[in-house]
């Protein structure tokens, strides 16, 4: 199956609880050193609670599972996690030419250190590293660093 095959649209109520478990998996897949600041229930709560209701949340489904996931408030990317088996079939490029258009102004985001690969993945996608930080500002008190996507100058408002 190809990232052709799934659907990305806007996220319901009832796929917080599966959106949760694929941000768990990608989590424990993509940052194995890095400790989870929050356990299951909490990260369920959150998704529930906070992510879905309140931020523009897309999800990324395959039949009836999700299998991918992007949060957006309004220039901060929050959240793009996928579901480990699905990395490197296109899906993060569809949920960021997504993000770039629903954000054309520009978009910036956190991530950790130590997570190479989203480096590589972000700045393939024309996002520049602009702050490292120690981590006392982050749950997880990991370094982390902020990239900013600024668009081509005539894509600006």
């Amino acid at each position: 199956m190809t990232s052709d095959d799934v659907r990305v649209r806007r996220a319901e109520d009832s796929d917080a609880r599966p959106a949760a478990g694929l941000w768990l998996r990608s989590f424990a897949a993509a940052l194995p050193t890095v400790r989870c600041a929050h356990d299951e229930a909490g990260v369920r709560d959150w998704f529930a609670r906070v992510l879905v209701p309140q931020y523009e949340t897309w999800v990324a489904v395959t039949g009836s599972n999700v299998v991918g996931l992007m949060v957006h408030n309004g220039g901060e990317l929050k959240q793009l996690s996928l579901d480990p088996a699905w990395r490197g079939r296109g899906l993060g490029d569809r949920f960021m030419s997504l993000a770039k258009k629903r954000q054309p102004d520009g978009l910036a985001l956190w991530t950790f250190q130590v997570n190479e690969s989203a480096h590589r993945f972000y700045e393939r996608h024309g996002f520049i590293a602009v702050e490292r930080t120690d981590g006392v500002r982050n749950e997880e008190r990991e370094p982390d660093v902020r990239y900013v996507w600024p668009p081509p100058p005539t894509h600006r408002r």
